[in-house]
């Protein structure tokens, strides 16, 4: 059962908070205690359980399991098999997570009481940021939020990504308005499923709300930059709509129109003169507080692969602390920020050896892989993030994310990993045998020096039989990439055609040795000689100017990856 408490009440939601991690050991059991008997005669736990709900059994005889395992309990019940497969309440709905699996997003098992979940746990980031930051009541939220594709299984059901959920649900639509619950933006823009009318509306009535605006964000760093990217592009033509209180006529969806028609209200020249004059000035430095005076932070994650974003953030805000305040995917939530204004920094994972472990049981320092039991069908499940103790508030751990477990490129919510990539080289690389080429070695890298940015890819060639340099052909070197794209999986594809947030994947040559620099700089810094293998990918700067060094030949992909909304298999 969970607590009721009034999110503007931060003298109790800081109680709250104080009770839940002080008593953190006997709400963890008592939280497995309710989810093992709620659930045990599902037909995935009666088959390890036999009916019992022992917690210690539970530990015992139930594996840690990664989706593939589940997965075929999940796609049964979005083909019309009854929930009670793996959960005792109705799935209501499947949630579709930015990780793959064959090439298709992973679906989640959802329940309306879920969702109330989601927003009480939303609701205890006020008292938090109210406790590290003043005068929040005071103004409005600039967050750009948008809507994704969704399906219909066979079985009725909806699959959507979990935040395109909370914004079409009920609790978003009738949420009480506290303090985190008004913004800038309509809720008539967040639901336009036009991704650029959406954020053509949301920027404008953020610039036109501006005097109000005390806070800015998205949910990832990479979609603010591309707003940031979008704001350049279209400025002047805002500042028109603003001088005459007009919207664009290719604004089309009716419901953004008239919300959008009722902020702009009259016209205000003072308004867009003054926007002209700062978005017109030669660098951008700083845009973010001159446009938004009052913003006194920028919530976006910035942690694991989004943390390459940092330093254009940073050039951006004019100084604006950076905050991410909460710990959540498609599985659940798994917690909340206590010290929000920390400045995010990333790191290499340094496990050793492998031990399951009870949430309160964890050591400071150590590494450990996220293992979750949820109320919604998933039981002892793998998430794939590595985290770090960082510390511990009152008998709660506080950690700090590292990096997704097997993840090798991610720009936006794309996940690449090693298998994926090494399985597009493979095929790709067959287009140069005819011409008796031979790819000897290859590493890769996001860049995102750029918005949007895009993988690079560096390629090490040689000609069969000799030691000659190869000539390129630019055809055929183009359709490589092409290649390596159409083979990568459905979120890198949708991210590529549809949602625009990711630039051509571009092939680097090489010339021929380059790989044996890269392995003398490797060794270098510390990598054994007699274990050195290439990296599949480079995140250090003096080894990608290396390879930069030694280009000789770059080429893009012309084309743009197939891609459809995923469809359900059915049996």
């Amino acid at each position: 059962m969970l607590p009721r408490y009034d999110p503007n009440d931060s003298e109790t939601g800081m109680k709250l908070l104080e009770d839940l991690t002080t008593n953190a050991c006997q709400l963890q059991q008592q939280v497995l205690e309710e989810i093992v008997k709620q659930n045990v005669q599902t037909e995935y736990l009666r088959s390890f359980l036999n009916g019992h709900s022992d917690k210690k059994l539970f530990k015992e005889k139930v594996p840690i399991v990664n989706y593939e395992d589940i997965k075929p309990y999940i796609e049964r019940i979005a083909n019309g098999e009854s929930s009670e497969i793996i959960s005792s309440q109705p799935i209501t709905e499947l949630l579709t997570s930015s990780g793959t699996s064959g090439g298709q997003p992973k679906m989640m098992p959802s329940t309306a009481e879920d969702l109330d979940r989601k927003t009480f746990f939303y609701n205890l980031l006020v008292p938090v940021m109210n406790k590290y930051v003043d005068g929040l009541d005071q103004g409005k939220g600039m967050y750009l939020l948008f809507i994704k594709p969704e399906i219909i299984t066979p079985a009725g059901l909806t699959a959507r990504p979990v935040l395109t959920s909370y914004y079409k649900s009920n609790n978003f639509r009738n949420r009480p308005f506290n303090r985190f619950n008004i913004y800038t933006s309509p809720d008539e823009t967040i639901l336009c499923s036009d991704s650029k009318q959406s954020m053509y509306c949301q920027l404008l009535c953020g610039l036109v709300q501006r005097d109000e605006v005390l806070r800015v964000g998205a949910v990832f760093a990479s979609a603010f930059l591309r707003a940031i990217k979008f704001l350049e592009e279209n400025w002047r033509e805002m500042c028109s709509n603003i001088r005459t209180s007009h919207v664009s006529d290719w604004i089309t969806d009716p419901s953004c129109r008239n919300a959008v028609s009722l902020i702009l209200a009259k016209p205000n020249s003072d308004l867009a003169d003054l926007i002209e004059y700062e978005c017109g000035s030669k660098s951008w430095e700083g845009i973010i507080k001159k446009l938004w005076p009052r913003t006194k932070y920028i919530e976006v994650i910035v942690t694991g692969s989004m943390a390459q974003y940092i330093p254009t953030l940073e050039f951006y805000s004019g100084g604006i602390p950076l905050v991410s305040t909460m710990y959540a995917s498609s599985e659940c939530y798994f917690g909340i920020n206590f010290k929000p204004l920390s400045k995010p920094s990333d790191e290499e994972d340094k496990r050793e050896g492998m031990q399951t472990v009870d949430l309160v049981d964890v050591k400071l320092g150590h590494y450990y892989e996220l293992v979750v039991t949820t109320f919604t069908g998933l039981y002892r499940y793998r998430v794939g993030d590595i985290l770090r103790v960082a510390g511990f508030h009152n008998k709660a751990p506080q950690f700090r994310f590292v990096h997704r477990r097997n993840v090798v490129l991610s720009i936006d919510t794309d996940k690449t990993n090693e298998e994926d990539l090494l399985n597009a080289v493979t095929q790709a690389k067959r287009l140069l045998e005819p011409l008796g080429f031979l790819v000897t070695e290859y590493t890769s890298y996001a860049d995102t020096s750029s918005i949007p940015g895009h993988y690079v890819l560096f390629w090490e060639l040689k000609m069969k039989g000799n030691n000659d340099f190869p000539e390129f052909d630019h055809t055929i070197m183009e359709q490589c990439c092409s290649t390596v794209e159409e083979l990568l999986d459905s979120v890198y594809r949708r991210c590529r055609k549809k949602d625009n947030s990711i630039g051509p994947l571009e092939i680097r040559v090489v010339k021929n040795g380059t790989f044996d620099a890269l392995m003398d700089f490797c060794v270098s810094q510390g990598s054994s000689v007699n274990q050195y293998k290439t990296p599949r990918c480079i995140k250090s700067e003096e080894a990608i100017k290396i390879l930069d060094a030694k280009v000789v030949g770059r080429f893009f992909s012309k084309n743009v990856p197939f891609w459809e909304p995923f469809r359900i298999e059915t049996k």
